[in-house]
């Protein structure tokens, strides 16, 4: 389904002096913006396993601007240390534009989680587009006597320590926005952190857990079958996937824990190279049948500049380094 065009991009010259987006990235060398890009193959890193929401969105990205482009843009997972490993791949290779990394919320989160990683984040990877907005399922286990997210509330309140809720780990998105919940309406709920999403689902289908805020990905299939409730969604508005799930914000004004996911770069990354990356992956996203995938990942299509996916990721990180300070978090 995707656009064919089997010609290089040939990036143009630009102005960049009153292009906000790009002020703090380098324009191409004279000689050098005459050259096609991309020439040869360019590699997504993804910092987590293949078969996640995460890794799919990369591989909808890499397939759009293999069409696009006529090179190969394919994906390389490097899993571990919560993307970081991921991360320090991209942070460390030259910034040509045949490297990128698929940005995703344990990236903001690392930030604050971590204090002795041999990068920096927020310094050393250039934003070029945020493709979605992530949103989390808040379900329990049939067997919990509550049908809706008030009840839950006061359910956690009158057997404070007794509901468990599980994670994909410390620190993770599941266990943040967790956090964030128990912050902000003050019930007592107990940790138990997995190492990954599906085994964490899997006890809860199990009885082994009461709760957990999944990603849509990791619950919708047990959500249609009946093994799961699902109470609310984690985004400030409702789903087009979920249409009659409330936001858990409408029970606790204020309350907002989307995830994201998109793409960045290496810190130098030539501003021409972004810019037309920019351009071609918000092309993508205006293109129905990736709108359509992404909203079946529990996703909200946004696109933009890189300076608005800029403010994503600084807002991101103010936040959940509150809510990982309140909580006493620390990195397993």
């Amino acid at each position: 389904f995707f656009f064919k065009q089997k010609t290089a991009y040939e990036i143009p010259k630009r102005d960049w002096s009153s292009d906000v987006c790009s002020s703090d990235l380098p324009a191409l060398p004279h000689g050098v913006q005459a050259q096609a890009y991309p020439s040869r193959t360019v590699r997504i890193v993804v910092g987590f396993p293949p078969g996640g929401a995460t890794d799919i969105q990369a591989r909808l990205m890499g397939e759009w601007l293999t069409e696009r482009l006529g090179q190969q843009f394919i994906v390389e997972n490097k899993p571990g240390a919560s993307g970081n490993i991921g991360t320090e791949t991209v942070a460390k290779s030259a910034a040509d534009g045949y490297t990128l990394l698929q940005v995703v919320t344990p990236h903001a989160i690392n930030t604050a989680l971590y204090s002795n990683l041999s990068f920096d984040f927020m310094r050393d990877i250039v934003p070029v587009v945020c493709a979605a907005r992530l949103a989390y399922v808040v379900v329990v286990h049939p067997s919990v006597p509550v049908a809706t997210l008030p009840e839950l509330i006061a359910y956690a309140k009158a057997n404070p320590g007794k509901i468990n809720y599980g994670s994909a780990g410390s620190g993770t998105p599941q266990n943040i926005a967790c956090e964030l919940f128990k912050m902000m309406t003050g019930v007592n709920l107990i940790h138990v952190p997995y190492r990954g999403g599906a085994p964490a689902v899997n006890d809860l289908v199990s009885g082994h857990l009461q709760l957990i805020f999944a990603p849509v990905s990791e619950a919708i299939q047990q959500m249609k079958a009946g093994k799961l409730r699902a109470l609310a969604v984690t985004t400030a508005a409702r789903l087009d996937v979920f249409p009659d799930l409330p936001p858990v914000g409408d029970f606790v004004p204020g309350y907002e824990a989307s995830g994201f996911a998109g793409i960045g770069a290496p810190r130098g990354t030539p501003a021409a190279i972004v810019d037309m990356l920019n351009k071609e992956i918000n092309a993508g996203l205006a293109d129905t049948k990736i709108r359509t995938r992404i909203v079946e990942l529990g996703g909200t299509v946004l696109g933009g500049t890189p300076a608005e996916f800029g403010k994503i990721l600084s807002d991101a990180v103010e936040k959940w380094g509150r809510v990982i300070k309140f909580a006493g978090i620390k990195a397993d």
